[in-house]
C-alpha cells in the first residue's frame, strides 16, 4: 500500500466512521487529499500542514499507516457485535441473541441496506427469536428501507452484484431480487412465509395489519388461502374498528371546529358548515355514492385556501399525499383538459398521466382543491361534473379511478364584491346595535358571528354564478356553497397580533433581538385592513409599517444581538396615519434610546455603542 492509498484509506475511514462501515477504498487525486484534510483529529494537528503540502512523502507512512489500522480496529470492534447479532437473528441461536440483548444492543438497529432484525427473524422462520425481540421492545412497525437490488445499489453506490449477495447472505436467498420490498414491515414478511405463529405473535404486540408498503399492499395481500389469511381479515376488521372508536373519541373531545380555529381567523360560520358536512361523513349520514363537494366564495386572503388546508391535515393527519391543489387558472383553454387526466393514446406525454388523475390514484379519499375554478375552460368544468356526479374519473389510458371517499372543493373570486359589501353592512349593523345595548346600559352581548341570509343568496349572488358557469347542474352538484365575509375588528386585532408574533419568532430565532409593541400598535396596524385584499393586507401593512424600520435600523448598526426593540405609536396632529417609533434597549442597560430614521439616523448613538 503507497502512501497516497493509505492517506486516503485513513479520510474514508474517518469519513465512514460515524455510520459503521468501510467502504472499498481506491486512489484518489491529490485535491480529494486536500480537501479533506481539514477534518484531521485533534491530536494530530500539527500535522495538518505539513501533510497537505507533501500528501506522498514517504516519511509519514508508519505513522499513517498505524493510524489506519487503530481506525480499521476500532470500527470492526463496533460492527463487531452487530454484525454477530444479524448472524444469530438469521440463524436462531436463541442464547446468542439473549446474550447480546443483555449486552444492550440495539433491537431495532438497521442494517446498512435497510432491514431490521426483526424483519430477518420473520423471514427465516425463526419464531422464539421473534419472540425474544418482541419481549425487548423490537417495534413490529418500522418499515424497510430496503427497495431492490438495482435501485438499492444505486442509491447506496454500491455494485448490484455486491447488494445482490449481502442480500442473499445476509437476509434470505428465497426472495425475488427484482421485487420491490421498499415499506415492508415484519407483519409482510410473515405473511409471506405463511407461519401463522409468527404473525399471530407479532399482532398481539402491536403490529398493525392494516400498515401498507410503498406500493399500497398491506400484509394480507401477500398470505396464501388459509389460517394466516383468514387471521390477518380478522384482525384487520378489528384494528379498522378499533382506530373508529379512537378518532370518534379523538374527535369528542377536540371537535373538528376547534382544531380548524386554531389556524384560522375569524369565518365562523363557514368552519360550522364544512366541519358539520364531514361529521356527517365520518359518521356515516351521507351519501355513499356521491363525494362531497363545495364551493368556496369570497374576496381574496380571507381563509379560502388555508381553511382547505387545515381540513386536508385534519383527515389525512398532515400526510402530503392527502391535498391535491390544482391552480385552475392554468387550464383556460380546450386543449388543456389533457393536463388534468391525461393525454389520449398516439399523444405525446400519454405515458406520464394526467396531474388530477395521477395524484388521486395515489390517495383516493384526498381534499381536492380546485383553486380558481372560475378560470377554467368549459371543457374542464366537464370533466369536473363527471367527477362530482359519479365520484370516479376515467384517464388518458382508459383507467377508472374511483374516489367516492374524496372531498372535493373549488374556490372562486366569483360575486366577491356583493360579499364584501354585504359583510361589512351587517357588521355596521352589529356595531350600531351593540352601541345601542351600550347607551341602554343593557347586559346582552352581541357575537361577531353573522349570517348570510337566504334572501341574499338566491336573489344576489347564484344569479351570478349562474350567468357564468351557464350550467345548472354543475351548480346541482355542490353540496355546500360556503361564504367567506370581511373581518370584524376583533379578528383584525387578533390577524395583526399574529403577524407580529411572527415576526418576533423571526427576530428571535434569525437575529437574538426582542421584539415588543403596545397595543395601540395593533389597533393602529388593524387600520390598514382593505376588504379587496383580506388577510394579505395586514401581512404587507405591517411589514410595510414595522418591519421595514426594523430592517434599516439593522442595516445601519442600531441593533445588536440581545437588544430589546419597542415598537410604539404616534398620532400627530392633522395627520390621518400614525408615525410608528421605535426604542432600542441595549442588553444589560436599563435606559431606552429613540431611533428616528427621518431627522437624523439616531439619537444618542453613543448610548448604544
Amino acid at each position: 500500500m503507497n502512501v497516497a492509498r493509505k492517506y486516503t484509506f485513513i479520510w474514508k475511514c474517518v469519513e465512514q466512521f460515524s455510520k459503521y462501515k468501510v467502504k472499498n477504498i481506491v486512489k484518489l487525486p491529490k485535491r480529494y487529499v486536500n480537501k479533506n484534510c481539514g477534518s484531521f483529529p485533534k491530536p494530530f494537528a500539527p500535522l495538518v500542514p505539513v501533510i497537505r503540502e507533501n500528501p506522498y512523502n514517504t516519511n509519514y507512512a508508519p505513522f499513517l499507516y498505524v493510524l489506519s489500522l487503530g481506525l480499521v480496529l476500532c470500527d470492526s470492534l463496533l460492527r463487531g457485535k452487530e454484525k454477530r447479532f444479524f448472524q444469530a437473528v438469521k440463524y436462531g441461536n436463541l442464547s446468542e441473541v439473549s446474550l447480546l440483548i443483555n449486552d444492550k444492543v440495539n433491537v431495532n438497529i438497521r442494517h446498512p441496506l435497510g432491514w431490521t432484525p426483526l424483519m430477518l427473524a420473520a423471514v427465516n422462520d425463526r419464531f422464539g427469536v421473534v419472540n425474544l425481540l418482541l419481549k425487548a421492545g423490537a417495534d413490529p412497525n418500522l418499515q424497510e428501507e430496503f427497495i431492490n437490488v438495482g435501485r438499492t445499489a444505486n442509491e447506496k453506490r454500491i455494485h448490484p452484484v455486491e447488494v445482490l449477495m449481502t442480500r442473499e447472505d445476509e437476509f434470505s436467498s428465497e426472495l425475488n431480487s427484482k421485487a420491490t420490498y421498499l415499506g415492508f414491515t415484519a407483519l409482510h414478511y410473515a405473511a409471506l412465509i405463511d407461519n401463522f405463529d409468527i404473525v399471530r405473535a407479532l399482532v398481539e404486540h402491536g403490529a398493525n395489519p392494516c400498515l401498507k408498503n410503498d406500493i399500497g399492499h398491506a400484509p394480507i395481500l401477500y398470505a396464501k388461502e388459509g389460517p394466516v389469511k383468514k387471521y390477518l381479515e380478522d384482525q384487520s376488521a378489528k384494528y379498522v374498528e378499533i382506530e373508529k372508536q379512537r378518532d370518534l373519541e379523538e374527535r369528542r373531545r377536540f371537535p373538528l371546529e376547534k382544531r380548524l380555529k386554531q389556524f384560522i381567523v375569524g369565518q365562523e360560520g363557514a368552519i360550522r358548515t364544512v366541519a358539520s358536512t364531514v361529521r356527517r361523513k365520518e359518521n356515516g349520514w351521507t351519501d355513499d355514492n356521491h363525494p362531497l363537494v363545495f364551493l368556496f366564495l369570497g374576496s381574496s386572503g380571507i381563509g379560502k385556501t388555508e381553511l382547505a388546508k387545515q381540513l386536508a391535515a385534519y383527515i389525512h393527519k398532515n400526510k402530503p399525499e392527502g391535498f391535491i391543489r390544482l391552480d385552475m387558472s392554468e387550464y383556460q383553454e380546450k386543449h388543456e383538459v389533457a393536463k388534468l387526466i391525461g393525454a389520449p393514446p398516439g399523444y405525446v406525454g400519454h405515458d406520464d398521466g394526467g396531474q388530477l388523475t395521477k395524484q388521486l390514484r395515489a390517495c383516493t379519499n384526498a381534499v381536492v382543491l380546485f383553486d380558481e375554478v372560475d378560470k377554467a375552460h368549459p371543457d374542464v368544468l366537464t370533466v369536473l361534473l363527471q367527477l362530482f356526479d359519479e365520484g370516479r374519473l376515467t384517464d388518458g389510458q382508459g383507467k377508472t379511478i374511483e374516489c367516492k371517499e374524496a372531498i372535493f372543493i373549488m374556490t372562486s373570486n366569483l360575486a366577491s364584491d356583493e360579499i364584501a359589501q354585504y359583510g361589512l353592512h351587517l357588521r355596521k349593523e352589529i356595531d350600531r346595535q351593540r352601541k345601542e345595548l351600550l347607551d341602554n346600559k343593557s347586559d346582552l352581548v352581541l357575537s361577531d358571528d353573522i349570517q348570510v341570509t337566504r334572501k341574499f343568496k338566491d336573489g344576489v349572488v347564484k344569479p351570478i354564478l349562474k350567468r357564468h358557469f351557464k350550467r345548472d347542474e354543475f351548480l346541482g352538484r355542490i353540496n355546500e356553497i360556503i361564504y367567506f365575509l370581511p373581518f370584524s375588528r376583533n379578528e383584525l386585532m387578533e390577524l395583526v397580533g399574529r403577524e407580529l408574533k411572527l415576526w418576533a419568532e423571526r427576530a428571535q430565532q434569525k437575529h437574538k433581538i426582542i421584539l415588543e409593541w403596545d397595543r395601540s400598535v395593533e389597533s393602529a396596524l388593524a387600520d390598514g385592513y382593505d376588504v379587496h385584499y383580506g388577510a394579505r393586507s395586514i401581512k404587507y401593512e405591517v411589514e410595510r409599517r414595522v418591519v421595514n424600520q426594523i430592517a434599516l435600523a439593522h442595516e445601519r448598526g442600531c441593533l445588536n444581538k440581545g437588544c430589546t426593540v419597542n415598537v410604539s405609536v404616534l398620532w400627530k396632529e392633522n395627520s390621518d396615519s400614525p408615525e410608528f417609533k421605535l426604542k432600542v434597549k441595549k442588553k444589560g442597560v436599563k435606559d431606552w434610546v429613540e431611533i428616528d430614521h427621518f431627522n437624523s439616523p439616531l439619537k444618542n448613538v453613543s448610548n448604544l455603542l
